[in-house]
């Protein structure tokens, strides 16, 4: 049986908050798509990390020259495909992130031999009314979940001990972890 769904259009003005400040929350209380429309277009940039860390024996296990290798094939290579497909499909994922017509995703993967890890760095832009945030945290976070896909048959200690917004620029205001 198909449920019906009633539409209620708000009324309220574009950036509206609630008493709570969220911005996906109207007045009352329910989840609602920001209203952009009257924003300015502006170039934005957001650059997030996600961290994976690996038992060393897995490291040491799909090292092939100077390729990691797994019988999956490429993880590297791969991820970073994985990571510019997944910041593309971040508004299928998200449900209130609006589609946006990515103008450049870059992702990184690097090994740190000390601690046996690897950082994915993913930079996103658009010129747009809104930030691509979401769509670099999802870039790097596919693309570890895509490192974790390939190398989860060498071991389950594998964790992605960290995803984190390192930099935005563009928008209301710029944004820099320390």
């Amino acid at each position: 049986m198909l449920a019906r769904v009633k539409c209620v259009v708000s009324k309220a003005r574009p950036f509206a908050r609630a008493a709570h400040g969220l911005t996906h929350v109207n007045q009352n209380n329910q989840p609602t798509m920001v209203d952009v429309s009257g924003k300015a277009v502006t170039k934005r940039t957001a650059v997030a990390r996600s961290i994976i860390r690996l038992p060393p024996n897995v490291l040491d296990a799909l090292r092939q020259d100077a390729q990691l290798i797994s019988k999956k094939g490429p993880v590297l290579s791969t991820a970073t495909l994985a990571g510019v497909m997944g910041a593309k499909r971040t508004s299928d994922l998200i449900p209130f992130c609006h589609p946006l017509g990515i103008e450049n995703c870059d992702v990184k993967l690097q090994v740190h031999d000390d601690d046996s890890s690897i950082h994915v760095m993913c930079s996103v832009t658009v010129t747009g009314r809104t930030g691509v945030e979401m769509e670099a945290l999802t870039g790097a976070s596919v693309a570890a979940l895509t490192v974790y896909d390939m190398c989860k048959a060498l071991s389950h200690d594998i964790v992605i001990a960290e995803t984190r917004l390192l930099s935005k620029t563009g928008g209301k205001a710029d944004f820099a972890h320390n």
